[in-house]
């Protein structure tokens, strides 16, 4: 069963300032590439250079820009990667409004809803809890 990623799992996986979230999104990742089960939207792979480019508290950004590039270059040859169609922008406007999620967690969920994906992997959505016809699973728990 293919599951949609959601961006920090993807950023996780490079955070070692949370050793057991790293070790959990790497395992998943890994996993998910070997079974071919993982779909990740073209707005995570934005995101998660966006967010390990970003400096964190101690100065520093997770990965240097050149790093975070080729790694998302990585993740278009490791993951089948989904892209927007208007039709998965009007799911996305109707569920930010059915659900009262924010615009970039209701894009996600429009992914995962529009190309008939039973699981989305975040830790930004009640776990367990259906939206449409997609469980949000936080994989961190």
């Amino acid at each position: 069963m293919a599951a949609l990623v959601d961006t920090n799992v993807l950023v996780y996986r490079f955070d070692p300032r949370f050793p057991t979230k790293q070790r959990t999104a790497t395992a998943l990742l890994r996993r998910g590439i070997g079974e071919e089960s993982i779909r990740v939207p073209h707005q995570a792979v934005l995101e998660f250079v966006a967010a390990v480019t970003r400096p964190t508290r101690a100065g520093a950004p997770l990965l240097p820009a050149e790093d975070a590039r080729r790694e998302a270059e990585e993740m278009l040859s490791q993951f089948e990667v989904l892209y927007p169609t208007e039709a998965l922008v009007r799911t996305a406007i109707r569920g930010a409004a059915a659900y009262q999620l924010a615009w970039f967690d209701a894009h996600l969920w429009a992914y995962a809803e529009h190309y008939g994906l039973a699981e989305l992997w975040s830790e930004d959505f009640a776990h367990d809890r259906l939206y449409g016809s997609v469980r949000a699973v936080n994989p961190f728990l």
